[in-house]
């Protein structure tokens, strides 16, 4: 069996990834013809086709080529991490780390943790990806991140979870609304409001549930999967909605909002870093979540969360 470099799988990879020859090859700084070479040599050396080329519309992964792409990125998180390893036997983190976000929550907590990182270890290099709840699950799962920042609810069973803070859902509602006034609230006294829902996967579910569990049924009068925009209805009186963690810019008397603090007996949600449940953690990757527990010992969350 031919054997393979560690550039033909990262071209081979970028263009599964991307869907497109010409996207990858831009992404690399490399030509074309550098990745269709690649793509050829390992379809030769395995005898099989890895991909559909569709003329205008790119690529995609046939059913080996699609299992084959998983071996491959998790072979070369395998490589960064040995990398990253030999570069830190003088105790220094070096490397470059993935790390996948929870998009609607990485604004509010993200800019503290890469403070602090940068500073503690300038010769670290972070890579951040954002997306849903399930989104940055399948980076983990894929090798594409080496660990995501999410809610324990949502991780799959086989991935180790580093709890970095529990954060209650609140409500936000207009500034003019009763309830802002009142200053806290119930779901049952939610749910006969409009409700905007965050229309992203696993959290619309998650506050349902919640409604649900109660024997509530609210009324979703608008639904939008972005955060800044569910907020902005909010302001404009559109109905009433419900989150897990404060956003960094909210100010009582000029966003338009009230978050309020609802008073029925909610579990907590435990957000924090998943990663796969590997033998042993990267040097690199165990500095990043030390750091990242330090930080919630001194509280560095701590005005995220609304009690």
């Amino acid at each position: 069996m031919q054997n393979f470099t560690l550039k033909q799988l990262r071209y081979v990879e970028a263009a599964g990834r991307l869907g497109s020859i010409a996207s990858a090859a831009t992404e690399l700084s490399i030509s074309q013809s550098s990745i269709t070479a690649a793509i050829e040599v390992l379809e030769t050396g395995l005898g099989y086709d890895l991909f559909i080329r569709t003329p205008s519309k790119g690529i995609r992964p046939t059913p080996q080529g699609a299992e084959s792409l998983v071996l491959v990125r998790r072979f070369l998180q395998q490589a960064r991490n040995f990398q990253s390893e030999i570069q830190s036997v003088a105790g220094t983190a070096r490397g470059t780390l993935r790390i996948a976000c929870y998009a609607t929550a990485a604004p509010a907590f993200l800019p503290i943790i890469l403070r602090s990182v940068t500073e503690r270890f300038p010769e670290l290099s972070i890579t951040v990806l954002e997306g849903s709840l399930s989104v940055i699950i399948d980076y983990v799962n894929e090798g594409e991140a080496d660990l995501a920042f999410t809610y324990d609810l949502f991780r799959d069973s086989k991935h180790r979870f580093y709890p970095l803070f529990s954060a209650p859902p609140y409500a936000i509602v207009p500034s003019d609304d009763s309830i802002a006034r009142a200053g806290r609230t119930t779901l049952a006294e939610l749910s006969e409001k409009p409700l905007v829902m965050l229309d992203l996967p696993g959290a619309s579910k998650y506050f349902m549930d919640m409604f649900h569990a109660a024997g509530l049924d609210p009324v979703v009068a608008h639904s939008t999967r972005s955060s800044e925009i569910l907020r902005a209805l909010v302001a404009g009186g559109f109905g009433v909605a419900l989150l897990n963690i404060r956003p960094l810019d909210y100010r009582e008397t000029e966003s338009g909002y009230r978050i309020v603090p609802i008073s029925d007996d909610i579990e907590s949600a435990p957000f924090g870093i998943a990663i796969a449940d590997t033998e042993g953690v990267p040097r690199m990757i165990k500095a990043f979540i030390d750091n990242c527990l330090e930080l919630s010992e001194k509280g560095a969350f701590a005005h995220l969360i609304v009690e």
